[in-house]
């Protein structure tokens, strides 16, 4: 299945798409979150759909398009999964899982714009599959146990500033993840049965048309399986929580391409899962 959430911000409809319908489920859950996760929403949704009984909405072609999760509690971030990310970043292969966090009301639509923070000069992209938690994870045996706690998989654009990552962070790296709009989202969450191997999948990224990053989540050095299992070692991944599981190499990090500007225009996409594109803009400031 392919859920989306489609109007204004705040106030999205969740829908399943269905044939090219987009068909209301806001009768089944007030939206799609850790509550509609854990609570067997999306077993509802399958039984709804199988019955027919859902209705389109009417206009969705005109609607925006949100991020396809509500806001989720925990937005986690694997750091240098693909090695050719970490050597063009100046720094050998990580051996385990390397975590941050970007703050939650970072996730936006797949079509917002990203505004960019005053004084900001080093603002880059980073395509990363995202993966979206449908069961709590604790204390997993093994990484064969940890796919049956993924709910789907999400396009994400790990929008990053460098200079506040590196030179303002003092060896932490959230204050470069973690500005307003900093994690578009989508355009879909896809389920986990629908996408099959995660470590099957095609991802690029475009700024301004032009070929940035191209590589495939094979290449990734620790699995989704792997990086779900690690995690709830330390951290209890509840329903709902996103992992952005790293991004390859490509980004304006490397020194071969510029930064972001405004008026500059992201596009990012995984296969199976979708394509994006985001604008650049300046961010307000309050007077």
């Amino acid at each position: 299945m392919k859920l989306r959430r489609l109007g204004p911000q705040g106030a999205e409809i969740p829908v399943v798409e269905d044939g090219g319908r987009h068909l209301r489920i806001d009768a089944l859950t007030a939206d799609i979150d850790g509550v509609f996760f854990a609570g067997g929403g999306l077993e509802r949704v399958r039984a709804a759909l199988a019955a027919g009984t859902l209705p389109e909405l009417d206009g969705a072609a005109q609607l925006r398009v949100g991020a396809p999760i509500a806001r989720p509690t925990a937005v986690l971030c694997i750091g240098q999964n693909y090695a050719a990310h970490a050597a063009e970043s100046g720094d050998a292969p990580p051996t385990v899982p390397i975590l941050f966090y970007k703050h939650p009301n970072t996730v936006v639509g797949p079509f917002d714009d990203v505004a960019i923070p005053p004084g900001a000069v080093k603002v880059d992209w980073e395509v990363e599959l995202g993966v979206v938690i449908g069961r709590r994870a604790r204390y997993l045996s093994s990484p064969a146990e940890a796919l049956d706690h993924v709910a789907g998989y999400v396009v994400s654009n790990d929008v990053s500033e460098r200079a506040y990552q590196v030179e303002h962070s003092g060896g932490q790296w959230s204050k470069g993840k973690s500005a307003e709009t900093f994690n578009p989202l989508g355009p879909a969450l896809v389920t986990a049965d629908e996408v099959g191997d995660p470590q099957n999948l095609r991802l690029w990224s475009l700024v301004n048309g032009q070929p940035r990053q191209d590589s495939h989540t094979g290449d990734m050095i620790f699995s989704v399986a792997e990086i779900v299992h690690h995690l709830s070692q330390y951290v209890v991944l509840e329903p709902g929580d996103l992992i952005n599981t790293g991004t390859p190499q490509g980004v304006a990090l490397s020194g071969r391409f510029p930064y972001l500007s405004e008026g500059d225009v992201m596009e990012v996409g995984i296969e199976r899962l979708g394509a994006a594109q985001q604008r650049l803009v300046a961010a307000s400031v309050p007077a």
